[in-house]
C-alpha cells in the first residue's frame, strides 16, 4: 500500500506545472530567507515550473510581498502573489452590493485590496458599513476590535451584516520567534459578539481558487509548513501538498496528523523537491520508506531499521496513518519524533 501520491523514482515536482508556496516558514522567517529556499525555488523556475505564492498574512500588499521576495533573490511579480485580502474580496463581492462601505479592521494590505475591489473603506461602525472585513496588521489593537464588535452586535438571523476574516492562523512566524496571529484577534471579536466569521484564507478554499485563477494552474503543487492551515487547505482545494520542516509543525505533529491534515510529501527543506521520493511499502505489519523500517506490534510502534531520519519519520507517519488508529493508541519511541530538522 502506498500512502499519498508518492511513486518510486518520482520527485514531488514530476507532472506539476505550477508550484504554489506559502511564505512564512517556507520561504522566509521575518525578513530573512530560510536555508535553501530561494535557490530551490529558482531552480524549479529554471526547470520550467511556474511559481506562485500564497500568504494568509493580510498586513502587506501583493506588491510589497513581491518586492520582499525579489530582494531575497527570487524573480517575482505582484501578480504571482495571492494574499488573503484578495481572497476576502473574492468572497465579499458575492455578499454585498458593488461600491458598498466596508468596516476594515487591518492594515495597508487589506485597505488596498478593499479599494481595488471598488469598495469604500471606513474605520467606524457609526458609518453603517455593509460588512466587516478583518485581517492581521501589527497595529491592530483594542480600538479597532471594539469597532468590529459594535458593527457586528446584531446577529445574522436578525439582519446583522456579514463578517469576513482574511484568515484565522493562531500564530505567525517572526525572526524573533512565534507571535500571535490573526486568529487571536478574530477570536477576541467572536468572544465579544458570539458570532463566527466567514474565512477567506487557508485552510478554506477561496484563497486557493484565487491562486489557481491568477496562475492558470492545471496541475499545481502546494508547499506549506502548517498542517492545520496549509495542508488542510490544499486537501480542501484538492491539490497535492508538501509539508516542509522549516516552519511551525514538527515531527510530533506530523505523526499525530488527522486525515484531513496529512501531506502527500514530507521534506526537510526545499532541496528535497528534486529528489526521487521513496515509495512507502507496507508488507504485513511492517512499513518501509527507503532503508527505514517500522513495525506495529500491538500497541508498540517499533523501529526495525533506522535509515535516514527523514525516511524514518515518513515511515512512522505512514504506519500510524494507515493503521486507522490515532497516535494515542501507540507507544511511540522517541527516536521517531526527535527533531534535528529545526533551522531556527
Amino acid at each position: 500500500m502506498i500512502f499519498g501520491r508518492s511513486k518510486p523514482e518520482a520527485t514531488p515536482l514530476d507532472g506539476i506545472d505550477v508550484v504554489l508556496a506559502d511564505l512564512d516558514g517556507v520561504v522566509y522567517a521575518g525578513p530573512g530567507a530560510l536555508p535553501h529556499a530561494v535557490e530551490s525555488l529558482n531552480r524549479a523556475q529554471a526547470e520550467g515550473k511556474q511559481l506562485g505564492y500564497i500568504t494568509n498574512n493580510a498586513s502587506r500588499t501583493d506588491a510589497s510581498v513581491a518586492a520582499h521576495l525579489s530582494s531575497l533573490g527570487l524573480r517575482v511579480q505582484p501578480s504571482d502573489v495571492t494574499t488573503s485580502p484578495q481572497a476576502a474580496m473574492r468572497l465579499m463581492k458575492d455578499l454585498v452590493p458593488a461600491g458598498s462601505t466596508l468596516l476594515v479592521i487591518g492594515g495597508e494590505g487589506l485597505v488596498v485590496e478593499v479599494e481595488k475591489a471598488g469598495f469604500v473603506v471606513t474605520r467606524s461602525a457609526d458609518d453603517a458599513p455593509a460588512a466587516v472585513v478583518q485581517g492581521f496588521a501589527p497595529e491592530v489593537g483594542w480600538a479597532q476590535l471594539a469597532e468590529a464588535a459594535y458593527a457586528l452586535a446584531t446577529p445574522v438571523e436578525d439582519g446583522g451584516i456579514p463578517w469576513v476574516a482574511t484568515n484565522t492562523d493562531w500564530t505567525i512566524p517572526q525572526a524573533r520567534g512565534i507571535a500571535p496571529g490573526n486568529g487571536t484577534l478574530v477570536s477576541a471579536v467572536h468572544t465579544a459578539v458570539g458570532r463566527l466569521a466567514t474565512i477567506a484564507g487557508k485552510p478554506e478554499r477561496p484563497i486557493f481558487d484565487e491562486a489557481v485563477a491568477r496562475t492558470g494552474a492545471r496541475a499545481p503543487l502546494f508547499i506549506g509548513d502548517r498542517l492545520d492551515t496549509d495542508i488542510q487547505g490544499a486537501r480542501t482545494a484538492e491539490m497535492p501538498s508538501v509539508l516542509v520542516l522549516t516552519g511551525i509543525d514538527r515531527p510530533k505533529q506530523i505523526l499525530a496528523a488527522i486525515p484531513s491534515q496529512r501531506p502527500d510529501y514530507i521534506v526537510e527543506d526545499l532541496r528535497q523537491l528534486f529528489e526521487p521520493y521513496p515509495a512507502t511499502i507496507v508488507k504485513g505489519d511492517r512499513t518501509r520508506v527507503g532503508d527505514a523500517v517500522v513495525e506495529i506490534d500491538g500497541v508498540d510502534l517499533r523501529i526495525v531499521s533506522e535509515g535516514r531520519q527523514i525516511d524514518l519519520l515518513r515511515a512512522g507517519a505512514a504506519a500510524i496513518w494507515n493503521s486507522g488508529r490515532a497516535i494515542f493508541g501507540f507507544r511511540v519511541p522517541e527516536r521517531l519524533y526527535i527533531d534535528p530538522f529545526r533551522v531556527r
